[in-house]
């Protein structure tokens, strides 16, 4: 496990306590639910959980992975009995095959994971993806380029054995703390 982004995390949580406050889920997710068929779901680097409760809500049997124990033990605090939390470091996760109708990651950006989550999808499960990318209006600069999306990239994910369902691009919420551009993307898998 990456002690560093673990420590980074917790850390982050602590000094930013808003971050964990309940929010809205993505609205990416509100509208991939219309063309979901089933009700296991997978959420990606959950942070407090603001998908997983929506979900939750919605009986859906939630899995909700982060490498923070601070955002986990927040949302395991809630006490949702259809949502299974675990601390883990999703650099080099594998989640089981044909396992979810639904997977969600949000804010988070590991390309070597995303055919993994491929897999991992049931014959006509969905996938939605929201995250940062490079754009000059950016108002933080990244830490690290590898963590934003190129133009056009998270499309170039789902060109075979995927129907894309929904793309977008714009700009992110404003109760996050810079004003950053993201990509979003909602597919079905047809194989």
């Amino acid at each position: 496990m990456s002690i560093d982004d673990k420590l980074k995390w917790n850390k982050k949580y602590k000094e930013i306590p808003k971050l964990l406050k309940d929010r809205d889920p993505s609205e990416k997710l509100v509208k991939a639910i219309k063309s979901c068929k089933g009700k296991t779901a997978l959420e990606i680097a959950c942070g407090s959980g603001r998908n997983s409760i929506y979900l939750a809500n919605l009986n859906f049997n939630v899995e909700a992975l982060d490498i923070s124990e601070v955002a986990i033990n927040t949302l395991k605090n809630k006490k949702y009995k259809n949502i299974k939390t675990k601390v883990i470091d999703l650099e080099g996760y594998i989640p089981p095959l044909n396992s979810y109708d639904l997977i969600v990651k949000t804010n988070y950006l590991d390309r070597d994971l995303i055919p993994h989550l491929k897999n991992s999808l049931k014959k006509d499960g969905i996938i939605v993806i929201e995250t940062y990318m490079e754009d000059s209006e950016n108002e933080k600069p990244p830490s690290n380029p590898n963590f934003l999306l190129k133009e056009d990239e998270l499309k170039s994910f789902f060109k075979e054995g995927f129907e894309i369902l929904d793309y977008e691009e714009f700009f992110n919420e404003s109760y996050e703390i810079f004003r950053m551009k993201k990509q979003a993307i909602i597919a079905k898998k047809t194989n």
